[in-house]
């Protein structure tokens, strides 16, 4: 008879969920179990095999996909690209939001455990541990913060890079006064972009005043009022997303402020509003499209050809795109 998983756990002297966490690197396990398991994977020459999951009802063609939201342009990005690959594979996407609430996380797993051949999860307020899913799919995270010595697989993107590089391009046109409109403060993304670019304007010497904000055009409104009231006022102002920038600027605009003459403005993901607004952002582009596809084509490999030693484990770099929201500071 073939090796199954419970002949693994035995071996290892281990349970079930504990095996299926190690193989599918969904939560921690400390080291001496992990390698337990992994001697007894090779000792058995255990391979999970898709036929049998079908059997137990695990190879159902579903792929599920837990987000924070689906609403706005970034999901639906994300969720395009991975819908089209789920399709030429044979699958389809089961999706579930949790507006950031770990018992809603819990409960979609829950709901989904063996109705899926893998998960693709992005929670950017909560580590992998934090998260505590106990899935028995393989699970990739993408955009979520990581524990330092996570055997999860993820791909999340390099936002303190990101933001560095326009605090940089702000600072290299002669800006030495700068704010930044932070975005919701649980979310690593937000704290990361916040970070990247606090960094790099203090390092070069420059002025940094730190406004309250968030992912919303309301939040960016706000600041510009804010900004309005300041009597030394900046001269230029970084966002957490372009969302937010969108109603910086708009709130500028209607105070009299132009943009860039009088503030310069950077968002951040590059989503299409802010190529067709007036001026054009410049933004940190996020290749979230192509990273869902990315994310999905990994899913569905570790679903197919079982679990590997060698998870993926990648930060992605982000590029400027600079347009017509940037100038140098008017000299008084």
């Amino acid at each position: 008879m073939p090796t199954t998983i419970r002949d693994v756990a035995k071996r290892a002297g281990v349970s079930i969920s504990t095996v299926s966490r190690v193989l599918n690197n969904t939560a921690a396990v400390n080291e001496g179990k992990r390698e337990r398991v992994m001697e007894a994977v090779r000792a058995l020459d255990y391979v999970p095999n898709p036929a049998a999951r079908s059997l137990l009802g695990q190879d159902t063609g579903g792929i599920g996909v837990l987000l924070p939201y689906v609403a706005g342009e970034y999901f639906s990005e994300f969720l395009t690209g991975m819908d089209y690959v789920a399709k030429d594979h044979g699958k389809f996407l089961l999706i579930s939001t949790s507006h950031h609430e770990t018992k809603e996380w819990q409960a979609a797993v829950r709901t989904v455990n063996r109705r899926v051949d893998g998960l693709l999860v992005m929670a950017p307020q909560r580590t992998p541990r934090q998260l505590n899913l106990d899935s028995w799919a393989p699970t990739v995270f993408v955009n979520t913060p990581v524990d330092p010595d996570t055997n999860a697989e993820f791909l999340n993107f390099d936002d303190h890079g990101g933001s560095a590089k326009a605090a940089r391009h702000l600072v290299g046109l002669g800006h030495r006064h700068l704010a930044y409109v932070q975005g919701p403060e649980a979310a690593f993304d937000a704290s990361e972009r916040l970070r990247g670019f606090a960094d790099t304007v203090r390092g070069a010497g420059g002025r940094l005043t730190v406004i309250k904000g968030g992912f919303e055009q309301r939040d960016g409104f706000r600041a510009a009022e804010a900004i309005g009231t300041m009597r030394d006022r900046p001269t230029a102002v970084g966002c957490a997303n372009d969302y937010a920038t969108l109603g910086l600027l708009s709130g500028l605009q209607q105070q009299g402020i132009a943009v860039p003459e009088d503030i310069s403005l950077v968002g951040f993901d590059d989503l299409s509003p802010a190529r067709f607004s007036n001026p054009a952002l410049t933004t940190v582009n996020v290749p979230i499209r192509e990273t869902g596809i990315r994310a999905i084509e990994l899913v569905i490999r570790r679903a197919l050809d079982g679990p590997t030693d060698r998870p993926v484990q990648e930060v992605i770099p982000l590029d400027l795109i600079v347009r017509a929201s940037t100038a140098p500071p008017v000299k008084v």
